[in-house]
């Protein structure tokens, strides 16, 4: 075995014997993969190209067990360790340099209990395995927009999707989770067990530790009445002024999400509208079928539209439109905050930029948290921002690392012009590393508590690589 150096806890390298990584590997039902394995690249690799890690060893989980002996060996070694579900961190951070990667991939099943409207989904679950699971029973688990994340990530971030005016986030749906702890340990936690430490994995990401499986109340979802209404560039203003006055007063059942953006070039869109910059509202409509004609009325109504799309549809089919658009491996760049008011001065901020998208997968969208949403107490989980409106993401998006510089400096100037017109904090699954200011921002009056919770659950901060939540004693 080549040498191998090992990231630590104490910022101290060491190389990596080749008798104790035998020794960890033979602890293990599942696979340990090391540098020069050919699954290596493979195993490294993050849904965002831009991220290039290189781990000192990656574990494939077999099962919970598996989890508990990664946990073991990384404290007992003082080793660097991070977590990966499904891999799309904004940020990457499922994967770690020099450290140790708990991969939950092979982690994957999913039981839906139709009677009691449950779901318990493992923890290396992508969203497209929840929906192909719950559809037959005609429900479904509020989650994102993209069925090819990760069940874990998107779920201790918050989760904001189609369904948060209706049904609230995806933590406000959480009724349990099997998690590993700092030392080695295995509890579920709940609304009566564990009760602190649920309360601080409902948006606190992942820093209390590995969650092996989580519980989820489900809801009467099969089909929806959903599609994009796309409007020419040139209304965006009277597009955004328009859509936060209709959106904050239409029925909860209808969800919509503001978007710039282009039109991909391939069907279903119609040609004449390939590869043009528009403004557009992605809709999903879950309320009786005999209304739909009547609420999607004044949307049809306006403008008029150069598209509108809607149409019934199974709602895996809303939650899968987007994953062609954004394969795996494509190079992105984020920065994101929270809203409380899309004021005419943002407005014109917003059509500057969105007249100077540097790519035709790069984006803009305007998330609503409203509703159901707002009916969850500022205090009542780790997800801080219940009066806020909207989860605003900015993002550079193509396939060639050669335009990486282009991205990042529309993204970043973009997010520099509205950042004042924002709440000051962001949603952490849109966070990339951009240090603790932010994650305190974030959190605002919830992160003492959340200090607190990490201290009794990781004081000596084990589970660092994420959106960190230092513990009250750690200086690190």
């Amino acid at each position: 075995m080549p040498e191998i150096l090992v990231r630590t806890l104490s910022g101290v390298d060491r190389s990596l014997e080749a008798a104790e990584v035998e020794e960890f590997s033979s602890s293990l039902k599942g696979e340990l993969i090391q540098p020069g394995d050919d699954e290596y690249d493979t195993a490294r690799a993050v849904y965002n190209g831009m991220i290039d890690r290189w781990p000192a060893l990656i574990v494939r989980c077999a099962d919970a067990d598996d989890v508990i002996a990664c946990v073991n060996y990384a404290r007992r070694s003082d080793m660097l360790v991070s977590v990966r579900g499904g891999g799309h961190n904004a940020g990457g951070l499922g994967v770690c340099d020099g450290g140790l990667v708990i991969d939950l991939s092979r982690i994957r099943g999913v039981d839906v209990d139709a009677r009691e409207q449950t779901v318990r989904v493992g923890g290396g679950c992508l969203w497209s395995e929840v929906d192909q699971a719950t559809h037959p029973y005609g429900l479904a688990v509020p989650c994102g927009v993209i069925a090819s994340t990760g069940v874990g990530g998107l779920t201790l971030g918050g989760g904001i999707g189609h369904l948060t005016r209706k049904y609230g986030l995806t933590i406000d749906n959480l009724l349990a989770v099997d998690i590993v702890l700092a030392d080695g340990s295995r509890v579920t936690a709940s609304a009566t067990e564990y009760p602190d430490l649920f309360w601080g994995v409902r948006g606190g990401g992942g820093n209390f530790g590995v969650v092996c499986s989580f519980l989820f109340r489900a809801h009467p979802i099969s089909t929806v009445h959903a599609g994009p209404t796309f409007w020419p560039i040139e209304q965006s203003r009277d597009v955004l002024r328009w859509y936060r006055e209709f959106i904050a007063t239409a029925p909860e059942d209808l969800n919509g999400f503001f978007a710039f953006l282009t039109v991909p070039p391939g069907p279903p869109f119609p040609e004449h509208l390939h590869m043009k910059k528009v403004c557009g509202v992605v809709w999903c409509y879950t309320g009786p079928e005999e209304l739909a004609d009547e609420v999607f009325r004044p949307i049809r109504e306006f403008g008029p539209p150069a598209m509108h799309g809607v149409q019934p549809m199974p709602f895996p089919a809303l939650q899968s439109a987007f994953d062609p658009i954004y394969p795996a491996g494509l190079q992105w760049y984020w920065r994101a905050d929270f809203v409380k008011e899309l004021s005419d001065k943002a407005i014109e901020r917003h059509i500057e930029f969105a007249a100077e998208m540097p790519s035709w997968q790069s984006t803009m969208h305007l998330y609503p948290i409203d509703g159901a949403a707002h009916r969850v107490g500022a205090g009542d989980t780790a997800f801080r921002y219940r009066d806020a409106k909207w989860a605003q993401v900015m993002v550079g998006v193509d396939s060639d690392p050669a335009n990486n510089e282009s991205l990042i400096t529309w993204t970043r100037n973009y997010w520099e012009a509205l950042h004042p017109h924002s709440a000051g904090g962001a949603y952490m699954n849109f966070l990339m590393e951009e240090g603790q200011d932010r994650v305190q921002a974030s959190y605002g009056e919830n992160y003492p508590r959340l200090q607190d919770v990490k201290r009794r659950y990781d004081p000596e901060n084990l589970f660092r690589v994420n959106q960190n939540i230092r513990p009250v004693a750690s200086m690190e």
